[in-house]
């Protein structure tokens, strides 16, 4: 198994003391978003390789050479301002980007550029010199950069006069595509899409997932099925995070489509709790997940 840590929320951002404790503990619940009485809990002991999703991954660093698995971490780093995410200091997350690959080595730190849109502020021109910057920090510490489009999700609609977002065109695929895989390979790194539409090989990028089949091989030596309920050839994972949790509050995020309950929703965490988000209840049905 294969546990994603978390696409749903910045886990290592928010709550690496839950995660260490839940570790430690030796399983940890998660509901099932779509029926949230359904809990499945899922034992370490059962965990072949834990991939860290994270825009401020300072905080997990500490407990990294006290988990005895594989791990892989993808760490965003976009370059928009404070109107449209709330990260922190962007030199900081460099510095965790460094801190982490001298633990687990520079072939499992993944940089996510994403997601990419573009507006009067950040134009064509802002991202390829932020891109540019942005490779000439990383390249010590990574081998991999993967890139995004914005997708219309529904918090994204919710802050479309925040975004501002101009349609793209396909001479700004190109120019994005071109640009950004001279830029990234003048710098000795892979520069991917994984399950966009638009891939941008042909001009120039590399063919990739977030979490190929065969990489997890070789990290585990266990074959993995593909991602089905993503629809991509990634190898499958199990989500231990939440919706409406991460405190981000990135306008562009698909897993916060209720900002209003973020806070609410934060109030109900427990660092001993099992779950992320509030306790068992005696009316939840919990199964065992093993794979």
């Amino acid at each position: 198994m294969i546990l994603n840590v978390s696409g749903r929320c910045d886990i290592p951002a928010f709550f690496s003391d839950w995660f260490m404790n839940r570790y430690r503990e030796g399983y940890v619940d998660t509901r099932n978003p779509f029926n949230p009485k359904l809990v499945s809990r899922i034992y370490f002991k059962n965990v072949d390789l834990i991939v860290f999703c994270s825009k401020r991954p300072r905080l997990i660093i500490k407990y990294l050479k006290d988990i005895d698995k594989p791990i892989i971490f993808h760490i965003t780093i976009t370059p928009y301002k404070n109107d449209i995410e709330c990260v922190g200091s962007k030199s900081d997350i460099i510095e965790s980007v460094k801190e982490i690959s001298e633990i687990i080595g520079k072939d499992n730190v993944f940089i996510r550029y994403d997601p990419i849109f573009i507006s009067d502020k950040y134009n064509l021109d802002y991202h390829i010199k932020a891109f540019k910057k942005l490779c000439s920090l990383v390249s010590p510490y990574t081998n991999t950069i993967i890139v995004s489009f914005i997708d219309m999700y529904k918090n994204v609609l919710k802050n479309i006069s925040t975004l501002k977002i101009k349609a793209f065109r396909e001479n700004d695929y190109k120019v994005i595509g071109e640009n950004f895989s001279s830029i990234a390979h003048s710098y000795n790194l892979k520069v991917q899409t994984c399950f966009e539409k638009e891939n941008l090989v042909r001009y120039g990028f590399d063919e990739g997932e977030c979490l190929s089949r065969s990489y997890a091989y070789i990290l585990t030596g266990k074959k993995f099925k593909a991602w089905k309920a993503r629809g991509c050839s990634c190898a499958e994972m199990v989500d231990i995070g939440a919706y409406n949790v991460c405190k981000h509050f990135c306008k562009y995020c698909y897993a916060n489509y209720d900002e209003d309950s973020i806070m609410s929703n934060n109030k109900m965490h427990d660092d001993n709790s099992s779950l992320l988000i509030g306790h068992i209840e005696d009316d939840d049905v919990i199964k065992e997940k093993n794979n």
